[in-house]
Protein backbone atom coordinates (compact mmCIF):
# COMPACT_ATOMS: atom_id res chain seq x y z
CA UNK A 1 0.00 0.00 0.00
CA UNK A 2 1.47 2.50 0.06
CA UNK A 3 3.60 5.35 0.27
CA UNK A 4 0.66 5.86 2.12
CA UNK A 5 0.61 1.73 3.80
CA UNK A 6 0.40 0.34 2.15
CA UNK A 7 0.20 0.72 1.99
CA UNK A 8 0.43 4.67 -0.95
CA UNK A 9 0.02 8.14 -0.59
CA UNK A 10 -0.36 9.18 -4.40
CA UNK A 11 -4.20 9.36 -4.22
CA UNK A 12 -3.82 11.44 -1.59
CA UNK A 13 -1.88 14.15 -3.11
CA UNK A 14 -4.77 15.40 -4.88
CA UNK A 15 -7.09 17.75 -2.76
CA UNK A 16 -10.46 16.14 -2.31
CA UNK A 17 -12.62 19.11 -3.72
CA UNK A 18 -16.07 17.36 -3.90
CA UNK A 19 -18.36 18.93 -1.46
CA UNK A 20 -20.40 16.20 -0.71
CA UNK A 21 -22.28 15.07 2.26
CA UNK A 22 -23.59 11.72 2.98
CA UNK A 23 -25.98 11.32 5.84
CA UNK A 24 -27.35 9.60 8.25
CA UNK A 25 -24.79 6.78 9.45
CA UNK A 26 -26.37 4.06 11.58
CA UNK A 27 -23.86 4.28 14.25
CA UNK A 28 -25.09 5.80 17.39
CA UNK A 29 -24.12 3.94 20.05
CA UNK A 30 -28.08 3.25 21.50
CA UNK A 31 -28.72 1.83 18.11
CA UNK A 32 -26.03 -0.94 17.76
CA UNK A 33 -28.45 -3.94 19.09
CA UNK A 34 -30.41 -5.98 17.41
CA UNK A 35 -33.71 -6.85 18.96
CA UNK A 36 -32.41 -10.06 20.93
CA UNK A 37 -29.95 -7.61 23.08
CA UNK A 38 -27.05 -9.26 20.94
CA UNK A 39 -24.47 -6.43 19.16
CA UNK A 40 -24.62 -5.78 15.72
CA UNK A 41 -22.44 -2.94 14.93
CA UNK A 42 -19.18 -2.75 14.89
CA UNK A 43 -17.50 0.60 15.46
CA UNK A 44 -13.67 0.77 14.04
CA UNK A 45 -11.85 4.10 15.19
CA UNK A 46 -9.26 4.88 11.92
CA UNK A 47 -6.77 7.03 11.80
CA UNK A 48 -7.61 9.26 8.85
CA UNK A 49 -10.00 9.66 6.32
CA UNK A 50 -10.79 7.83 3.26
CA UNK A 51 -10.22 9.29 -0.18
CA UNK A 52 -12.50 7.87 -2.30
CA UNK A 53 -15.21 4.56 -2.55
CA UNK A 54 -13.61 3.66 -5.41
CA UNK A 55 -10.36 1.80 -4.71
CA UNK A 56 -8.90 2.15 -8.41
CA UNK A 57 -8.76 6.08 -7.22
CA UNK A 58 -6.79 5.83 -4.28
CA UNK A 59 -3.63 4.23 -3.22
CA UNK A 60 -3.66 4.78 0.69
CA UNK A 61 -4.55 2.51 3.18
CA UNK A 62 -7.09 3.84 4.99
CA UNK A 63 -9.17 4.22 1.85
CA UNK A 64 -8.62 0.53 1.37
CA UNK A 65 -9.23 -0.45 4.83
CA UNK A 66 -12.67 0.61 3.78
CA UNK A 67 -12.81 -0.65 -0.17
CA UNK A 68 -11.30 -3.82 1.38
CA UNK A 69 -14.60 -4.93 3.04
CA UNK A 70 -16.63 -4.45 -0.06
CA UNK A 71 -14.54 -5.12 -2.96
CA UNK A 72 -12.48 -8.42 -3.84
CA UNK A 73 -9.58 -8.52 -6.22
CA UNK A 74 -8.93 -11.98 -8.13
CA UNK A 75 -6.26 -13.07 -5.66
CA UNK A 76 -5.91 -12.18 -2.20
CA UNK A 77 -3.49 -13.34 0.79
CA UNK A 78 -4.07 -15.44 3.64
CA UNK A 79 -5.45 -14.97 6.72
CA UNK A 80 -2.83 -12.97 9.24
CA UNK A 81 -0.19 -13.78 6.64
CA UNK A 82 1.41 -12.59 3.18
CA UNK A 83 0.99 -15.63 1.26
CA UNK A 84 -1.15 -15.31 -2.05
CA UNK A 85 -4.46 -17.42 -2.21
CA UNK A 86 -7.36 -17.41 -4.87
CA UNK A 87 -10.00 -14.35 -4.60
CA UNK A 88 -11.82 -14.30 -7.12
CA UNK A 89 -10.21 -16.26 -9.10
CA UNK A 90 -9.87 -19.86 -7.48
CA UNK A 91 -6.90 -20.86 -9.10
CA UNK A 92 -4.38 -19.15 -11.42
CA UNK A 93 -1.07 -19.78 -13.70
CA UNK A 94 1.01 -18.47 -16.18
CA UNK A 95 3.45 -19.44 -19.22
CA UNK A 96 6.80 -19.89 -18.67
CA UNK A 97 7.83 -16.34 -19.53
CA UNK A 98 5.50 -14.72 -16.71
CA UNK A 99 3.47 -12.72 -19.78
CA UNK A 100 0.20 -14.71 -19.79
CA UNK A 101 -2.23 -15.52 -16.60
CA UNK A 102 -4.93 -17.51 -16.38
CA UNK A 103 -7.77 -17.71 -13.85
CA UNK A 104 -9.99 -19.95 -13.26
CA UNK A 105 -12.60 -17.59 -11.64
CA UNK A 106 -15.30 -18.87 -8.94
CA UNK A 107 -19.02 -19.61 -9.67
CA UNK A 108 -21.89 -18.51 -8.03
CA UNK A 109 -20.69 -15.00 -7.25
CA UNK A 110 -23.16 -11.43 -7.11
CA UNK A 111 -22.33 -7.98 -7.34
CA UNK A 112 -23.75 -6.01 -4.66
CA UNK A 113 -26.23 -4.65 -7.46
CA UNK A 114 -27.52 -8.26 -8.26
CA UNK A 115 -24.67 -8.64 -11.47
CA UNK A 116 -23.71 -12.10 -12.04
CA UNK A 117 -19.45 -11.98 -11.79
CA UNK A 118 -17.75 -13.94 -13.85
CA UNK A 119 -14.89 -13.36 -17.00
CA UNK A 120 -16.65 -10.94 -19.12
CA UNK A 121 -16.32 -8.40 -15.81
CA UNK A 122 -13.22 -9.46 -15.15
CA UNK A 123 -12.14 -8.28 -18.74
CA UNK A 124 -14.63 -5.06 -18.54
CA UNK A 125 -12.82 -3.74 -15.52
CA UNK A 126 -9.26 -4.31 -17.07
CA UNK A 127 -10.02 -2.74 -20.14
CA UNK A 128 -12.08 0.39 -18.10
CA UNK A 129 -9.05 1.40 -16.42
CA UNK A 130 -6.91 0.80 -19.78
CA UNK A 131 -8.86 3.27 -21.65
CA UNK A 132 -8.79 5.98 -19.19
CA UNK A 133 -8.35 9.24 -20.63
CA UNK A 134 -7.44 12.93 -19.14
CA UNK A 135 -7.51 13.21 -15.51
CA UNK A 136 -7.38 9.97 -14.66
CA UNK A 137 -4.23 9.36 -16.37
CA UNK A 138 -2.84 11.43 -13.46
CA UNK A 139 -0.45 9.38 -11.26
CA UNK A 140 -2.16 10.70 -8.61
CA UNK A 141 -5.53 9.52 -9.14
CA UNK A 142 -4.09 5.80 -11.52
CA UNK A 143 -0.94 5.18 -9.24
CA UNK A 144 -1.83 1.54 -8.49
CA UNK A 145 -2.41 0.83 -12.18
CA UNK A 146 0.28 2.64 -13.90
CA UNK A 147 2.51 0.77 -11.03
CA UNK A 148 1.12 -2.52 -12.01
CA UNK A 149 0.46 -2.08 -15.55
CA UNK A 150 1.91 0.48 -17.02
CA UNK A 151 0.41 3.47 -19.10
CA UNK A 152 -3.19 3.62 -21.31
CA UNK A 153 -3.98 2.39 -24.58
CA UNK A 154 -3.15 6.21 -25.49
CA UNK A 155 -0.63 8.34 -22.81
CA UNK A 156 -1.88 11.65 -23.42
CA UNK A 157 1.82 12.86 -20.96
CA UNK A 158 5.33 11.83 -22.35
CA UNK A 159 6.06 10.70 -18.40
CA UNK A 160 3.50 8.09 -18.12
CA UNK A 161 4.84 4.89 -17.98
CA UNK A 162 4.81 2.31 -21.13
CA UNK A 163 1.81 0.48 -21.11
CA UNK A 164 2.86 -2.99 -20.13
CA UNK A 165 -1.27 -4.20 -20.39
CA UNK A 166 -1.83 -5.36 -23.98
CA UNK A 167 -5.45 -7.66 -22.99
CA UNK A 168 -8.24 -9.44 -21.19
CA UNK A 169 -9.48 -12.11 -23.14
CA UNK A 170 -12.84 -14.32 -21.93
CA UNK A 171 -12.07 -18.15 -22.82
CA UNK A 172 -15.47 -19.08 -21.24
CA UNK A 173 -17.94 -17.72 -18.46
CA UNK A 174 -15.33 -18.89 -15.76
CA UNK A 175 -11.57 -18.22 -17.32
CA UNK A 176 -10.62 -14.85 -17.92
CA UNK A 177 -6.84 -14.55 -19.52
CA UNK A 178 -5.03 -11.52 -18.71
CA UNK A 179 -1.32 -10.50 -21.13
CA UNK A 180 0.99 -8.25 -20.55
CA UNK A 181 3.91 -7.41 -22.95
CA UNK A 182 6.68 -8.04 -20.56
CA UNK A 183 7.30 -10.37 -17.40
CA UNK A 184 7.10 -8.02 -14.42
CA UNK A 185 7.49 -8.46 -10.55
CA UNK A 186 4.47 -6.99 -9.85
CA UNK A 187 2.47 -10.11 -11.27
CA UNK A 188 1.19 -12.05 -9.34
CA UNK A 189 1.22 -9.95 -6.66
CA UNK A 190 -0.30 -7.29 -8.03
CA UNK A 191 -3.51 -9.06 -9.43
CA UNK A 192 -4.00 -8.86 -5.66
CA UNK A 193 -4.44 -5.49 -4.87
CA UNK A 194 -7.66 -3.85 -3.61
CA UNK A 195 -7.03 -1.17 -6.24
CA UNK A 196 -7.50 -3.50 -9.11
CA UNK A 197 -10.56 -5.33 -7.48
CA UNK A 198 -13.38 -5.85 -9.65
CA UNK A 199 -16.71 -3.54 -9.90
CA UNK A 200 -19.89 -4.56 -11.00
CA UNK A 201 -19.63 -4.11 -15.04
CA UNK A 202 -23.23 -2.19 -14.38
CA UNK A 203 -21.59 -0.03 -12.48
CA UNK A 204 -18.81 0.66 -14.74
CA UNK A 205 -21.22 1.98 -16.98
CA UNK A 206 -22.11 4.75 -14.31
CA UNK A 207 -18.64 5.54 -13.50
CA UNK A 208 -18.28 6.25 -16.98
CA UNK A 209 -20.42 9.27 -17.26
CA UNK A 210 -18.44 10.88 -15.01
CA UNK A 211 -15.07 12.87 -15.33
CA UNK A 212 -12.14 13.15 -12.21
CA UNK A 213 -11.28 16.90 -13.21
CA UNK A 214 -8.13 19.45 -11.92
CA UNK A 215 -7.83 22.90 -11.66
CA UNK A 216 -4.09 23.95 -11.21
CA UNK A 217 -2.90 21.46 -8.45
CA UNK A 218 -6.61 20.46 -6.94
CA UNK A 219 -8.29 17.35 -8.21
CA UNK A 220 -11.79 16.75 -7.88
CA UNK A 221 -13.31 13.00 -7.64
CA UNK A 222 -16.27 12.04 -9.40
CA UNK A 223 -19.34 12.14 -7.08
CA UNK A 224 -20.06 8.18 -7.61
CA UNK A 225 -16.42 7.43 -5.37
CA UNK A 226 -17.52 10.59 -2.63
CA UNK A 227 -20.90 9.09 -1.89
CA UNK A 228 -22.46 5.67 -1.30
CA UNK A 229 -25.06 4.20 -3.84
CA UNK A 230 -23.12 3.45 -6.83
CA UNK A 231 -20.18 1.64 -6.64
CA UNK A 232 -20.80 -2.34 -6.26
CA UNK A 233 -18.13 -5.13 -5.80
CA UNK A 234 -18.50 -8.60 -4.26
CA UNK A 235 -17.48 -8.26 -0.61
CA UNK A 236 -18.71 -9.50 2.63
CA UNK A 237 -19.74 -6.19 3.40
CA UNK A 238 -21.78 -3.82 0.56
CA UNK A 239 -21.00 0.38 1.41
CA UNK A 240 -24.60 2.32 2.67
CA UNK A 241 -23.54 5.95 3.40
CA UNK A 242 -20.44 8.08 3.48
CA UNK A 243 -21.26 10.55 6.43
CA UNK A 244 -17.97 13.54 5.85
CA UNK A 245 -19.55 15.63 8.09
CA UNK A 246 -19.21 12.76 11.19
CA UNK A 247 -16.22 11.41 9.34
CA UNK A 248 -17.80 8.25 9.17
CA UNK A 249 -17.98 5.14 6.68
CA UNK A 250 -21.02 2.90 7.26
CA UNK A 251 -21.17 -0.29 5.41
CA UNK A 252 -23.89 -3.37 5.65
CA UNK A 253 -23.88 -7.13 5.56
CA UNK A 254 -24.09 -8.58 1.90
CA UNK A 255 -26.74 -11.23 2.68
CA UNK A 256 -25.69 -13.01 -1.28
CA UNK A 257 -22.30 -13.25 0.06
CA UNK A 258 -20.81 -15.86 -2.10
CA UNK A 259 -18.36 -17.19 1.09
CA UNK A 260 -18.73 -17.19 4.30
CA UNK A 261 -20.93 -14.28 5.77
CA UNK A 262 -19.82 -11.66 7.67
CA UNK A 263 -20.47 -12.72 11.80
CA UNK A 264 -22.00 -8.81 12.14
CA UNK A 265 -24.28 -7.17 10.63
CA UNK A 266 -23.32 -3.29 10.42
CA UNK A 267 -19.78 -2.12 10.14
CA UNK A 268 -18.87 1.32 10.77
CA UNK A 269 -15.37 3.38 10.22
CA UNK A 270 -15.34 5.96 12.06
CA UNK A 271 -12.05 8.78 11.68
CA UNK A 272 -10.38 10.02 15.26
CA UNK A 273 -6.91 11.74 13.54
CA UNK A 274 -5.72 11.40 17.25
CA UNK A 275 -3.81 8.56 18.99
CA UNK A 276 -5.47 9.36 22.48
CA UNK A 277 -8.56 10.31 20.79
CA UNK A 278 -8.65 6.73 19.25
CA UNK A 279 -7.98 4.91 22.98
CA UNK A 280 -10.08 7.42 25.04
CA UNK A 281 -13.11 6.50 22.66
CA UNK A 282 -12.11 2.32 23.23
CA UNK A 283 -11.98 3.01 26.68
CA UNK A 284 -15.32 4.69 26.60
CA UNK A 285 -17.05 2.36 24.94
CA UNK A 286 -17.59 4.53 21.81
CA UNK A 287 -15.44 2.18 19.56
CA UNK A 288 -14.75 -1.56 19.54
CA UNK A 289 -11.93 -1.02 17.92
CA UNK A 290 -8.98 0.96 16.92
CA UNK A 291 -5.75 1.04 14.33
CA UNK A 292 -2.35 2.48 15.31
CA UNK A 293 -2.28 2.19 19.03
CA UNK A 294 0.93 4.53 20.64
CA UNK A 295 3.92 1.78 22.04
CA UNK A 296 3.03 3.55 25.28
CA UNK A 297 -0.79 2.11 25.22
CA UNK A 298 0.05 -0.92 25.01
CA UNK A 299 0.38 -2.53 28.17
CA UNK A 300 -2.11 0.00 29.77
CA UNK A 301 -4.65 -1.28 27.51
CA UNK A 302 -3.94 -5.08 28.13
CA UNK A 303 -4.02 -4.63 32.00
CA UNK A 304 -7.33 -3.16 31.74
CA UNK A 305 -8.52 -6.03 29.82
CA UNK A 306 -8.32 -5.34 26.21
CA UNK A 307 -6.54 -7.01 23.63
CA UNK A 308 -3.43 -5.48 21.57
CA UNK A 309 -2.48 -7.96 18.77
CA UNK A 310 0.83 -6.75 17.45
CA UNK A 311 1.09 -7.32 13.77
CA UNK A 312 4.84 -8.79 12.01
CA UNK A 313 6.94 -6.24 10.68
CA UNK A 314 6.33 -5.11 7.10
CA UNK A 315 7.03 -1.60 6.83
CA UNK A 316 9.69 1.22 6.42
CA UNK A 317 10.15 4.63 7.48
CA UNK A 318 12.59 6.29 6.18
CA UNK A 319 14.03 10.10 5.92
CA UNK A 320 13.58 11.38 2.44
CA UNK A 321 15.60 14.29 0.97
CA UNK A 322 14.70 16.07 -2.05
CA UNK A 323 18.00 17.05 -3.99
CA UNK A 324 16.02 19.53 -6.18
CA UNK A 325 14.64 21.39 -2.92
CA UNK A 326 17.93 22.21 -1.55
CA UNK A 327 21.29 22.34 -3.89
CA UNK A 328 23.46 20.87 -0.91
CA UNK A 329 21.51 17.73 -0.77
CA UNK A 330 23.17 17.09 -4.36
CA UNK A 331 26.90 16.60 -2.17
CA UNK A 332 27.25 12.89 -1.08
CA UNK A 333 28.89 14.25 1.54
CA UNK A 334 25.93 16.12 2.61
CA UNK A 335 23.47 13.64 2.82
CA UNK A 336 26.13 11.07 4.27
CA UNK A 337 26.15 13.70 6.98
CA UNK A 338 22.80 13.33 7.70
CA UNK A 339 22.29 9.98 7.64
CA UNK A 340 24.95 9.77 10.61
CA UNK A 341 23.85 12.11 12.44
CA UNK A 342 20.52 10.54 13.18
CA UNK A 343 20.60 8.07 16.17
CA UNK A 344 17.63 5.98 14.48
CA UNK A 345 18.51 3.58 18.01
CA UNK A 346 17.01 6.03 19.75
CA UNK A 347 13.93 6.20 17.60
CA UNK A 348 13.68 2.75 18.00
CA UNK A 349 13.92 3.01 21.99
CA UNK A 350 12.09 5.89 22.60
CA UNK A 351 9.07 5.78 20.03
CA UNK A 352 8.49 2.35 18.56
CA UNK A 353 6.39 -1.11 20.23
CA UNK A 354 8.50 -4.10 21.29
CA UNK A 355 9.74 -5.88 17.88
CA UNK A 356 10.29 -2.22 16.21
CA UNK A 357 13.88 -2.18 14.65
CA UNK A 358 16.69 0.01 12.75
CA UNK A 359 16.39 -0.47 9.25
CA UNK A 360 19.47 -0.08 6.86
CA UNK A 361 18.00 -0.21 3.50
CA UNK A 362 14.60 0.17 1.83
CA UNK A 363 12.85 -2.57 2.86
CA UNK A 364 12.32 -4.66 5.80
CA UNK A 365 14.45 -7.75 6.57
CA UNK A 366 10.81 -9.89 5.95
CA UNK A 367 11.41 -9.42 2.37
CA UNK A 368 13.24 -11.23 0.01
CA UNK A 369 15.91 -9.55 -1.48
CA UNK A 370 17.24 -7.78 1.98
CA UNK A 371 20.78 -7.35 1.60
CA UNK A 372 23.43 -7.95 5.00
CA UNK A 373 26.02 -6.00 2.61
CA UNK A 374 24.88 -2.55 2.31
CA UNK A 375 26.87 0.17 3.53
CA UNK A 376 26.33 1.18 6.92
CA UNK A 377 25.62 4.89 8.34
CA UNK A 378 26.36 4.80 12.12
CA UNK A 379 24.94 7.33 14.42
CA UNK A 380 27.98 9.68 14.79
CA UNK A 381 27.77 13.32 15.59
CA UNK A 382 31.67 14.71 15.12
CA UNK A 383 31.74 12.21 11.53
CA UNK A 384 28.27 14.28 10.69
CA UNK A 385 30.55 17.50 11.42
CA UNK A 386 33.52 16.97 9.61
CA UNK A 387 31.64 15.31 6.22
CA UNK A 388 29.72 18.92 6.25
CA UNK A 389 32.85 20.82 6.74
CA UNK A 390 34.71 18.98 3.99
CA UNK A 391 31.59 19.68 1.66
CA UNK A 392 31.99 23.32 2.33
CA UNK A 393 28.31 23.17 3.99
CA UNK A 394 28.93 23.45 7.92
CA UNK A 395 25.93 25.64 8.97
CA UNK A 396 23.57 24.62 6.63
CA UNK A 397 20.05 25.38 6.77
CA UNK A 398 17.51 22.85 5.56
CA UNK A 399 13.47 22.75 5.66
CA UNK A 400 12.05 19.47 7.17
CA UNK A 401 8.57 18.87 6.55
CA UNK A 402 6.60 16.82 8.93
CA UNK A 403 2.81 15.90 9.16
CA UNK A 404 0.20 16.46 11.37
CA UNK A 405 -3.17 14.91 12.09
CA UNK A 406 -2.27 11.44 11.12
CA UNK A 407 -0.54 8.66 12.23
CA UNK A 408 0.79 6.03 10.57
CA UNK A 409 1.63 2.07 10.63
CA UNK A 410 5.15 2.95 10.18
CA UNK A 411 5.27 6.53 12.01
CA UNK A 412 2.98 6.19 15.04
CA UNK A 413 4.11 9.64 16.28
CA UNK A 414 5.30 11.82 13.45
CA UNK A 415 6.00 14.61 15.61
CA UNK A 416 7.67 13.02 18.30
CA UNK A 417 10.08 11.14 15.71
CA UNK A 418 10.41 14.83 14.18
CA UNK A 419 11.88 16.25 17.52
CA UNK A 420 14.52 13.76 17.48
CA UNK A 421 15.60 13.79 14.30
CA UNK A 422 15.65 17.37 14.28
CA UNK A 423 17.39 17.76 18.20
CA UNK A 424 19.98 15.31 15.92
CA UNK A 425 20.59 17.50 12.97
CA UNK A 426 21.03 20.74 15.11
CA UNK A 427 23.68 19.06 17.05
CA UNK A 428 25.37 18.53 14.40
CA UNK A 429 25.51 22.08 13.49
CA UNK A 430 22.75 22.02 10.86
CA UNK A 431 19.99 24.74 10.60
CA UNK A 432 16.54 23.28 10.92
CA UNK A 433 13.31 24.76 9.94
CA UNK A 434 10.09 23.07 11.13
CA UNK A 435 7.41 23.02 8.11
CA UNK A 436 4.44 21.54 10.02
CA UNK A 437 2.13 20.64 7.36
CA UNK A 438 -1.82 18.79 7.27
CA UNK A 439 -1.16 15.05 6.43
CA UNK A 440 -4.34 15.11 4.02
CA UNK A 441 -3.98 16.57 1.11
CA UNK A 442 -0.93 19.07 2.02
CA UNK A 443 1.99 16.98 3.31
CA UNK A 444 2.04 14.57 0.69
CA UNK A 445 1.05 16.73 -2.21
CA UNK A 446 4.32 18.62 -1.04
CA UNK A 447 6.54 15.59 -0.53
CA UNK A 448 5.46 14.05 -3.79
CA UNK A 449 5.79 17.48 -5.66
CA UNK A 450 9.49 17.95 -4.05
CA UNK A 451 8.52 21.00 -2.11
CA UNK A 452 10.21 19.50 0.88
CA UNK A 453 13.92 19.05 0.83
CA UNK A 454 14.00 16.98 4.01
CA UNK A 455 11.11 14.71 5.03
CA UNK A 456 9.59 11.43 6.79
CA UNK A 457 7.30 8.93 4.74
CA UNK A 458 7.13 5.23 4.53
CA UNK A 459 5.79 2.64 3.10
CA UNK A 460 3.51 -0.93 3.69
CA UNK A 461 4.33 -3.22 1.65
CA UNK A 462 1.10 -4.41 -0.97
CA UNK A 463 2.49 -8.12 -1.41
CA UNK A 464 5.84 -10.11 -0.45
CA UNK A 465 8.13 -8.95 -3.39
CA UNK A 466 11.14 -6.26 -2.88
CA UNK A 467 10.45 -4.33 -6.37
CA UNK A 468 7.56 -3.44 -4.46
CA UNK A 469 9.81 -1.59 -1.76
CA UNK A 470 12.61 -0.59 -4.04
CA UNK A 471 10.91 -0.01 -7.08
CA UNK A 472 8.22 2.32 -5.53
CA UNK A 473 11.30 4.96 -5.13
CA UNK A 474 13.91 3.95 -7.07
CA UNK A 475 12.97 2.75 -10.58
CA UNK A 476 13.22 5.65 -12.19
CA UNK A 477 13.66 9.62 -12.20
CA UNK A 478 10.66 10.93 -8.91
CA UNK A 479 9.92 14.43 -8.07
CA UNK A 480 9.99 13.43 -4.12
CA UNK A 481 13.86 12.13 -4.39
CA UNK A 482 15.07 15.09 -7.66
CA UNK A 483 17.97 13.27 -8.79
CA UNK A 484 18.64 10.98 -11.66
CA UNK A 485 21.34 7.98 -11.72
CA UNK A 486 21.17 5.17 -14.32
CA UNK A 487 23.50 3.04 -12.03
CA UNK A 488 20.80 2.76 -8.78
CA UNK A 489 17.86 2.97 -11.67
CA UNK A 490 19.19 0.00 -13.40
CA UNK A 491 19.86 -2.11 -10.64
CA UNK A 492 16.08 -2.00 -9.51
CA UNK A 493 14.56 -2.39 -12.95
CA UNK A 494 16.73 -5.08 -13.26
CA UNK A 495 15.45 -7.21 -10.68
CA UNK A 496 11.74 -6.56 -11.77
CA UNK A 497 12.60 -8.11 -15.11
CA UNK A 498 13.76 -11.37 -13.84
CA UNK A 499 11.56 -13.99 -13.67
CA UNK A 500 13.58 -16.53 -11.69
CA UNK A 501 13.02 -16.19 -7.90
CA UNK A 502 16.46 -16.84 -7.03
CA UNK A 503 17.49 -14.91 -9.70
CA UNK A 504 15.29 -11.91 -8.86
CA UNK A 505 16.12 -12.01 -4.86
CA UNK A 506 19.70 -11.95 -5.70
CA UNK A 507 19.31 -8.48 -7.93
CA UNK A 508 17.23 -6.93 -5.12
CA UNK A 509 20.31 -7.17 -2.51
CA UNK A 510 22.66 -6.19 -5.71
CA UNK A 511 20.32 -2.90 -5.88
CA UNK A 512 19.88 -2.24 -2.21
CA UNK A 513 23.79 -2.25 -2.10
CA UNK A 514 23.83 0.49 -5.34
CA UNK A 515 20.47 2.53 -3.95
CA UNK A 516 23.03 2.49 0.04
CA UNK A 517 26.10 3.26 -1.71
CA UNK A 518 24.40 6.45 -3.22
CA UNK A 519 21.96 7.12 -0.34
CA UNK A 520 19.19 9.10 -2.05
CA UNK A 521 17.66 9.44 1.61
CA UNK A 522 18.06 7.47 5.50
CA UNK A 523 16.13 4.55 6.40
CA UNK A 524 14.92 4.93 9.62
CA UNK A 525 12.78 2.44 11.10
CA UNK A 526 10.59 -0.60 10.54
CA UNK A 527 7.42 -0.64 13.50
CA UNK A 528 5.55 -3.48 14.17
CA UNK A 529 2.17 -1.09 14.64
CA UNK A 530 -0.68 -2.50 16.79
CA UNK A 531 -4.32 -2.86 16.71
CA UNK A 532 -6.58 -2.82 19.72
CA UNK A 533 -10.09 -4.57 20.31
CA UNK A 534 -12.60 -4.27 22.82
CA UNK A 535 -12.82 -7.19 25.67
CA UNK A 536 -16.04 -8.09 24.12
CA UNK A 537 -14.62 -8.49 20.57
CA UNK A 538 -13.28 -11.39 18.74
CA UNK A 539 -10.90 -10.10 16.39
CA UNK A 540 -10.15 -10.92 13.16
CA UNK A 541 -6.71 -12.46 12.42
CA UNK A 542 -3.88 -9.31 12.00
CA UNK A 543 -2.92 -8.47 8.96
CA UNK A 544 0.99 -7.45 8.22
CA UNK A 545 0.01 -5.93 5.35
CA UNK A 546 -2.88 -4.24 7.36
CA UNK A 547 -5.27 -6.11 5.24
CA UNK A 548 -7.72 -7.22 8.23
CA UNK A 549 -11.04 -8.31 7.27
CA UNK A 550 -13.71 -7.17 9.29
CA UNK A 551 -16.20 -10.13 8.21
CA UNK A 552 -14.20 -12.62 10.69
CA UNK A 553 -15.17 -10.09 13.54
CA UNK A 554 -17.57 -10.96 16.02
CA UNK A 555 -18.86 -10.08 19.72
CA UNK A 556 -18.71 -12.34 22.56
Amino acid sequence: MRILNSRSTRALTAAITVGLIATGCASDRDKDENKSGAKDTFVFGAPGDPASLDPALASDGETFRVTRQAFEALLEHEPGGSKLVGGLAEKWSSNPEGTVWTFNLRKGVKFHDGETFDAKAVCANYDYWFNWKGTYQSSAVSYYWQTIMGGFKANEDKETPKANYKSCTVKDDATAVIEVFEPSANLPGGFSLNALAIHSPKAIQEYAKQQVTEAGDAITYPKYSQEAGTVAGTGPYKITKWNKGNKEVALERFDDYWGEKAKVKNLVFRTIDTEEGRRQALQAGDIDGYDLVAPADIKTLESAGFQVPTRDVFNLLYLGMTQEANPALKKPEVRQAIAHAVDRENIVKTQLPEGGKVATQFMPDTVAGYSDKVKQYAFDTAKAKSLLAGAGASGLSVDFCYPTEVTRPYMPAPQDIFELVKADLEKAGIKVNPKPKKWNPDYVDAVEKGGCALHMLGWTGDFNDGYNFIGTWFAGYDKQWGFKDDKVFNAVKAGSLQGDPTKRTDLYKAANEAIMEYLPGLPLTSSPPAIAFGKNVVPPKVSPLTQENFAEVSFK
